[in-house]
């Protein structure tokens, strides 16, 4: 991971430029503040992460003496400089701790300080009362999954099952994201069919969504959206994801929070050249753990054909979703087909880029800088697509190929303009079609 251009021990005070300015960051002061309300809040979440800390460690004693095994992970002995933070003062002051002290290397510490400042400005977006109490708990337990990751770093397998003891990386997920989301402008296309989905999976056939990808949140997202109404989705879905999310060590306690198929993305496949043969075997062990995983049925997998996240059009800045590579949908189509269970396909389309945009070009280095913002999101699938129907007409399998990876291309970009006009063309549920029947089931 390349160092960050944060000023983090700098000895100056410069200052750093977020992607809002609306809440401007205080370094080490914001709770500095003499008000009671803000004291009291102060103390309320000091004993709320002294009350995890106290919670993680009974649970690691609880699950170990019963000889736990399977999504559940043993804990090395590590700092709870974190968790035991009183105050933004110390949590910040925290990560200076932890380096003076050797177990932090500086490019990871001045990551973590970026992120917290740029989660706190979005958070503080929302109006909500008590965001600075929101802020403070989420990102303490934050860097204290990344400065355990450090200590003692965790291997994905090809096939990851996420991590819900004796830490529940799930729930840390989406208690992390859900400050993020503006609910009151976020919409589910077609909610009737994820009941569909749901009752087809119960009956042990397999789900293929094929969607776009925006953000390195997208797997938090899609579950705060049916968290309420479609939890057995939420929780059980298998995200194809690249190698970037399981080695960033800002981004892999969020990953060890979700079902995974580990796989090389095709944009960084040839970022060392010495090493593309290496992927690419490696990505042939991931498609057969994913064919050993369908053939038990009632499997719900999500993937980006697009080999990676959209990106703006260079020339009008305007988001869209990124062409899917014909081959990556007909490896799908090929694993469902010999699964031995009854599989479909839908095309799913997902629009949350404001919440954390990705950078205008793909980047070869691990280490992003994350710009974090608060924001409405849409999540819409459309019925599924028959491939007899849509190939009936194509003489060679290499044109059937393409013309089925079109029309979910199509289905998705169709989807996405709808949520598009609702979210960011502020029409709401007027936004709907004949095709999209949006709603807010949260409500």
């Amino acid at each position: 991971m390349s160092s960050l251009p944060l000023p983090l021990f700098s000895g100056k005070s410069s200052s750093p430029s977020f992607s809002y300015s609306l809440v401007p960051f205080q370094r080490l002061d914001l709770f500095r503040s003499t008000s009671t309300t803000r004291s009291f809040s102060c103390v309320f979440y000091s004993l709320k992460a002294k009350a995890m800390a106290e919670l993680i460690q009974d649970k690691e004693s609880i699950v170990a003496a019963a000889g736990g095994s399977g999504g559940w992970r043993p804990e090395v002995e590590h700092s709870r400089t974190f968790l035991e933070a009183r105050s933004e003062q110390e949590l910040l002051s925290g990560i200076r701790k932890e380096v003076d002290a050797g177990r932090l290397p500086p490019n990871v510490a001045a990551g973590m300080e970026e992120f917290y400042q740029n989660y706190r400005n979005a958070v503080f977006q929302s109006g909500d009362s008590t965001a600075g109490e929101i802020v403070l708990s989420n990102m303490a337990v934050a860097f204290d999954r990344m400065l355990l990751d450090v200590e003692d770093p965790f291997v994905f397998e090809p096939y990851h099952k996420a991590l819900r003891e004796p830490f529940d990386y799930y729930m840390f997920g989406q208690n992390y994201i859900r400050p993020l989301i503006d609910f009151r402008n976020s919409y589910v296309g077609n909610l009737s069919l994820f009941y569909e989905i749901e009752e087809k999976l119960k009956l042990g056939h397999n789900i293929v969504l094929i969607s776009n990808h925006q953000t390195e949140a997208d797997p938090a997202v899609i579950a705060l959206m049916l968290e309420k109404t479609n939890p057995y989705i939420a929780e059980n879905m298998i995200y194809v994801a690249g190698d970037r999310v399981i080695t960033d060590p800002l981004c892999k306690p969020f990953s060890m929070g979700r079902n995974l198929i580990c796989v090389y993305s095709k944009n960084h496949m040839y970022d060392v050249p010495e090493l593309a043969e290496m992927k690419r075997k490696a990505n042939i062990r991931s498609l057969k753990e994913m064919a050993l995983l369908l053939r038990g049925g009632s499997k719900i997998v999500w993937i980006a054909p697009s080999g990676g996240r959209d990106r703006p059009d260079p020339l009008t800045g305007e988001w869209y979703p990124a062409p899917f590579d014909s081959s990556s949908v007909d490896n799908m189509k090929r694993l469902i087909e010999h699964s031995g269970a009854p599989g479909h396909i839908y095309p799913l389309a997902l629009l949350c880029y404001d919440i954390m945009p990705p950078p205008v070009r793909v980047e070869k280095e691990i280490g992003e800088k994350r710009i974090i913002n608060f924001h409405g999101a849409g999540l819409s699938v459309a019925p599924k697509i028959s491939i007899p129907e849509i190939a009936a007409g194509c003489e060679k399998p290499e044109e059937a190929k393409d013309v089925y990876t079109q029309a979910l291309y199509k289905s998705v970009s169709e989807q996405y303009n709808v949520l598009k006009s609702a979210i960011h063309g502020k029409q709401g549920l007027e936004a709907s079609t004949a095709g999209v029947s949006l709603s807010q089931p949260w409500n």
